[in-house]
Parts: structure tokens; C-alpha cells; sequence
């Protein structure tokens, strides 16, 4: 099995967001993506690999390809092309919580804008609260 690229690091948060955010919107962005993701899950931020700021942790496993470890229950990262946030878990039963988010692309577990003035902070604050709960409550199911 491949090993994992993104895991936790040392790397520090602000000194990554200055030198891979390319324009002051997407720095700024940053900044402000920080403060909301750190006031939902109450966890400070941590580099996971090398491009990704994630906070908190939940225990995976996936079914289909038997995969399991660490993974951030929420994060950014301030791409070339668009903001990747991993604030969605992909679900059907989660997909209403996009409707009133504003522009945005969808991923298949993540979702991409160009800057953060483009959505709906408070939908965006309730996609993250719901997205956590569902990985917490994984927890304790793949705990067992």
C-alpha cells in the first residue's frame, strides 16, 4: 500500500499561507479561513502534508478499499487555481447544506472557490458544524 502524503507536519500554518497564498484576496482569505475553521472546531490549525491546514482529527476507514487512519475533520487550502475547502463529506443526505452557500465547484468530497466574498459565511459555518458532527459520530463507529 502507497504510503499516506497527508498526515500531520511540523510545517508552520502562517509561514505556508505566506508563501503559497499567490495574491493578497487569497492571503487575506486565509487569514480569515483560519479564525472560522478554529472558532467551529475549536482546534487549531496544522499542516497535513504539504499544502493542506486542517484542524482537529477523526479516525477513517473506508469500505471499499479497506483504508483507515487520521484524517482533519475540516481544511483549506489556498491553491493556484481556487481555494480548496474540505468542509464537505460528500454525502447525499449533507447536500442540502450547499444550497445556499453561493459560487462555488463542487469535488467529490471537497468543494472550490475563487474567493471567500463569493459564499454565504453562515451557511459555510453551518456545512462545517454538520460536517464535523458526522465525523465525530464516525469516530466512535470505527472505534468498535
Amino acid at each position: 500500500m502507497a504510503e499516506r502524503k497527508t498526515i500531520p507536519t511540523n510545517k508552520d500554518v502562517y509561514e505556508f499561507i505566506r508563501e503559497f497564498a499567490n495574491n493578497e484576496q487569497k492571503y487575506n482569505d486565509s487569514l480569515e479561513l483560519v479564525k472560522l475553521m478554529k472558532e467551529v472546531t475549536g482546534c487549531e490549525p496544522k499542516m497535513w502534508g504539504p499544502s493542506i491546514v486542517g484542524f482537529g482529527k477523526h479516525l477513517y476507514k473506508t469500505t471499499n478499499s479497506k483504508q483507515e487512519g487520521e484524517m482533519f475533520l475540516v481544511g483549506f487550502s489556498p491553491r493556484k487555481a481556487a481555494i480548496s475547502l474540505y468542509v464537505y463529506t460528500g454525502k447525499s443526505e449533507h447536500e442540502h447544506l450547499l444550497a445556499n452557500l453561493g459560487k462555488f465547484k463542487k469535488g467529490k468530497a471537497c468543494i472550490y472557490i475563487n474567493k471567500l466574498s463569493d459564499i454565504n459565511l453562515q451557511q459555510l459555518k453551518q456545512l462545517m458544524n454538520e460536517t464535523v458532527k458526522y465525523k465525530k459520530s464516525q469516530n466512535e463507529e470505527n472505534k468498535n
